[in-house]
């Protein structure tokens, strides 16, 4: 399970990464081992918690659409 500590934990990674203080990491509301990636309004993927032999490991998983490659 992901708390507000850890999503924290990853929205500040992210936007560390990504050089974007626009990027948020929301809980999702029925699912408690992954959450959701956003810049600004626009939703750009899903984190998801692995949990194996004690450690615990995060993927991120961004789909891109033929249409957003066309700009």
């Amino acid at each position: 399970m992901m708390d507000k500590a850890e999503l924290q934990k990853l929205q500040d990674y992210l936007r560390r990464l990504f050089g974007n203080a626009g990027v948020t990491v929301k809980a999702r509301p029925k699912l408690k081992d992954s959450a959701e990636v956003f810049i600004g309004d626009e939703f750009i993927g899903i984190i998801s918690l692995d949990e194996e032999d004690g450690d615990r490991s995060y993927a991120f998983v961004m789909s891109i659409l033929d249409i957003d490659l066309e700009d």
